[in-house]
């Protein structure tokens, strides 16, 4: 006679398991991420991308960009559990341990680099480890309960992906790169303050001083606004200085135009949920941003 077919109670477990390690890479906002790594590789040659760093590239930053999600996870696995947007999360929900989830980031950290600098080149290694300690170490551990400015000068960590991608291919830094990191650099506080509008009362329970609990919410209103204004000035640079055409500069303004009015009525006609609106909108604003220039690199300016 065969034996009955038995399923072992521990693959549940260990799926769920892979799920909690895959959940602290923050998949979505990695996501996010490699999309402007894959612009700033694509408008750093006129023609095709090679097909070796585009691969091993994208690989490699996307895991210590992982291996970065994940520090924050163990850093702020504390404050965590007391904030209703993130107690459902690995460590808080105690999923994964804290030795593990230490031994995973750095080991996701270590590979990332490793492929990066045996398959890319070692300037695009070290600048993204440069990003992963800025975020992980510089901006979860000090700045995030240090100041109220955290998020401006953090966000320099966070918007660092297209110059990444660009020295990925090119192996070396360019200005129109840097024009792309100063775009996501003045993109990240009004997307940041929105949501932290929206969860303000969380933010003072565990001590965090973001900018809505130690300056109120109207002036945060009024940095949003001024920032998207900055904003709408720093994305026209690329036009300014001939590395884009017409279809990014229609597309840039109606994004601006959007954005800016969405800040306007923040400040001026605010009504519950606005300001998660505000912060969904600058999703879509960056990754619509980011298409728009690699459509406009190959269809106008490669023309």
């Amino acid at each position: 006679m065969t034996k009955p077919l038995t399923i072992s109670h521990d693959q549940p477990k260990l799926a769920l398991q892979w799920r909690a390690y895959f959940e602290m890479t923050k998949p979505k906002v990695v996501a996010l991420m490699l999309l402007t790594v894959l612009v700033g590789m694509c408008l750093s040659v006129p023609g095709i991308v090679p097909l070796q760093p585009l691969v091993a590239g994208m690989a490699g930053i996307a895991m210590m960009a992982g291996a970065a999600a994940a520090f924050n996870h163990l850093i702020d696995r504390k404050i965590d559990g007391l904030m209703a947007r993130t107690y459902n999360r690995p460590l808080p929900k105690g999923k994964i341990s804290t030795t593990k989830a230490a031994a995973f980031a750095v080991s996701l950290g270590t590979l990332g680099f490793v492929v990066l600098y045996a398959l890319v080149n070692p300037l695009t290694a070290w600048l993204t480890f440069a990003s992963l300690i800025g975020y992980a170490l510089v901006y979860t551990a000090y700045l995030k309960r240090a100041t109220s400015q955290n998020i401006v000068i953090g966000g320099l960590a966070g918007a660092m992906p297209p110059l990444l991608g660009w020295t990925a291919i090119t192996n070396e830094m360019h200005g129109y790169a840097l024009l792309l990191v100063i775009i996501i650099f003045t993109w990240t506080p009004p997307h940041f303050w929105a949501l932290a509008i929206h969860r303000r009362k969380e933010y003072a329970k565990v001590d965090i001083p973001m900018l809505p609990v130690t300056h109120g919410v109207e002036f945060t209103k009024t940095c949003i606004l001024l920032y998207t204004i900055l904003l709408a000035i720093a994305c026209l640079l690329p036009v300014l200085v001939g590395m884009c055409g017409p279809i990014y500069l229609v597309g840039s303004t109606l994004l601006s135009c959007g954005f800016i009015y969405k800040a306007w009525q923040l400040k001026f006609h605010d009504y519950p949920e606005l300001s998660m609106q505000v912060f969904k909108f600058s999703i879509y604003h960056l990754m619509v941003l980011f298409i728009v220039l690699l459509v406009d690199h190959y269809f106008w300016v490669n023309a």
